[in-house]
């Protein structure tokens, strides 16, 4: 988020051409707080939180419309609602372990194979980082001494294969967690399409349209939720909040029409 920030002020100078604001946002100070930031671990799983909810409040907000399009009663908006609350949270919960897992166990196995081949065939891993490094543009002494620099310690030889040669950022997320991020996210945001019709069934008459109720909430939730998407994708807050406050109601609209459709058939 730091970084993201540091970017923006660095791109607004450029645009004005303020050359003072540019300097203000390249000093050693800025880039290594924002690196810093950038680094902590409660934004390892900040992508989980954020699609879990996304795809939470998206699913959920689709059956609520695919009911109110068949005309069918509130109660069968809340058992097909918490349904798939827990049903399609569940899942996904779990496809994100197993995901996040066979991602972790395949980083870990070819990071062993690297540190092998590194131990066993040291000149022909080094001369894998020359030519890497040959491609960054460095030669004669600049190249020499990037590759001693990079192979005096092992750990960083690794690191350096992995990323560069295999294209692996090695992330060290726990796949439970990152689980149990996805599934409580989607599971706080996908009761709030639920909310008004929940109100409504304990208060009975309280709302003289509970749908309606229900897409203003989620709509406020849907854009609030994808502002946060921002924080992950770089996209400025609003086109992001816009862009899933669209993709949530195109869903919304498809779930409705078909609801819609089969009622008209007589299911």
């Amino acid at each position: 988020m730091e970084e993201e920030k540091r970017l923006e002020k660095a791109r607004d100078a450029y645009k004005t051409k303020d050359l003072e604001a540019t300097k203000q946002a390249h000093t050693k100070k800025v880039i290594e707080a924002a690196k810093e930031e950038h680094t902590r671990e409660r934004g390892k799983y900040l992508g989980d939180f954020v699609y879990g909810a996304l795809d939470g409040m998206v699913t959920t907000f689709a059956v609520v419309s695919g009911v109110e399009g068949a005309k069918l009663s509130s109660s069968v908006v809340l058992i097909l609602g918490f349904a798939n609350l827990f049903g399609d949270g569940i899942s996904m919960a779990l496809g994100n372990y197993l995901s996040t897992k066979s991602e972790l166990d395949y980083i870990k196995k070819e990071r062993e194979r690297e540190s092998w081949e590194v131990d066993n065939v040291p000149e022909g891993e080094r001369e894998e980082i020359r030519q890497i490094f040959k491609k960054k543009g460095f030669e004669g002494k600049d190249l020499d001494r990037a590759v001693e620099v990079i192979t005096s310690d092992k750990k960083r030889w690794v690191d350096t294969m992995m990323h560069e040669e295999l294209g692996l950022n090695v992330e060290d997320k726990n796949p439970l967690k990152s689980a149990l991020t996805t599934f409580g996210a989607f599971a706080i945001a996908g009761f709030l399409p639920l909310l008004a019709f929940v109100v409504a069934t304990i208060f009975p008459n309280i709302f003289s349209n509970t749908f309606f109720i229900s897409a203003i909430i989620t709509a406020i939730a849907m854009f609030s939720v994808g502002a946060m998407r921002s924080w992950v994708t770089g996209i400025k807050w609003y086109r992001s909040g816009i862009e899933m406050l669209f993709v949530g109601s195109i869903a919304a609209s498809a779930a409705y029409l078909v609801g819609f459709l089969l009622k008209g058939l007589g299911v």
